[in-house]
């Protein structure tokens, strides 16, 4: 089993990815107190020392830490005790003991999925795409998104939006994976270049470029909006964009675009 992780929005917060499902509905927090009785998995993780929060998504598992423990000894022992559930064959949560929160987002997953079904695969498979659900999580619906399915997302996110007023953001499920890179020292200069000079300069354009990760010297980006589909955007990126990222970062070598310009293959997602 291989658990991935990608930092929280705070020092004392990691999130852990087990490549397997956790719970169906996503963002349910699990305190000290009520683990035993609600969550095989979430008690396990608390039995490890300086650990002060677990929070149940969809794939992932939120750990926050107490301030003076040390993500160094306690992500090794944290891993232990998700494999450790797994191979026990336990469930991450027990049968009705959701909550709320958790029953709230079941209804809204039951909402999604209907419109999915009944009115925007049967619209997106017309023009040869696909889209499908992948998870939803603080608001944030996570979709499959295939050939066409890219250039229709503001009509299916319009849509969905309308119905299920509780979605904040529609986006492709790709969103949800660990990401490393983005927040790495390289990342996090390419992310402000790309705010503060680039998305600036071609906004008049309807064009937006967002950074998907930085691995082995290369910078991965998307490119969004009026530049989805652009016959000039190889020459955007090569010309312009990525002269100046690597202006900016000289240990960035290349810079790829992933882009699903035209509902082929996504280099930067190959299947392995």
């Amino acid at each position: 089993m291989f658990i991935q992780t990608q930092a929280g929005d705070t020092p004392a917060r990691l999130e852990f990815y087990p490549g397997k499902s956790v719970v169906e509905a996503g963002g349910i927090k699990i305190n000290r107190e009520e683990a035993e009785s609600r969550s095989p998995l979430a008690q396990r993780i608390y039995a490890v020392a300086g650990v002060e929060g677990v929070t149940l998504n969809t794939d992932s598992v939120l750990v926050e830490k107490s301030a003076d423990a040390n993500w160094d000894t306690l992500r090794t022992e944290i891993f232990g005790a998700i494999m450790a559930h797994y191979e026990s064959g336990a469930p991450a949560l027990k049968e009705g003991a959701s909550g709320e929160d958790g029953e709230f987002d079941t209804e809204i997953i039951d909402q999604v999925k209907d419109l999915l079904a009944t009115r925007i695969v049967p619209a997106v498979t017309q023009s040869g795409g696909d889209v499908g659900f992948h998870s939803y999580k603080d608001g944030n619906l996570y979709l499959k998104l295939q050939g066409s399915a890219f250039s229709m997302l503001t009509g299916i996110t319009n849509m969905l939006r309308h119905y299920v007023p509780e979605i904040k953001a529609v986006v492709d499920h790709r969103e949800a994976l660990p990401r490393p890179g983005l927040h790495s020292e390289e990342g996090l200069v390419i992310r402000e270049l790309l705010q503060t000079r680039i998305n600036p300069s071609i906004a008049a354009h309807g064009g937006y470029i967002t950074l998907v990760d930085v691995k082995d010297a290369v910078a991965y980006v998307r490119l969004e909006g009026g530049c989805q589909g652009c016959g000039m955007a190889d020459v955007t990126l090569k010309q312009g964009v990525a002269k100046e990222i690597m202006e900016k970062v000289p240990s960035i070598t290349e810079v790829l675009d992933v882009t699903d310009h035209a509902g082929g293959a996504n280099p930067y997602y190959r299947p392995s």
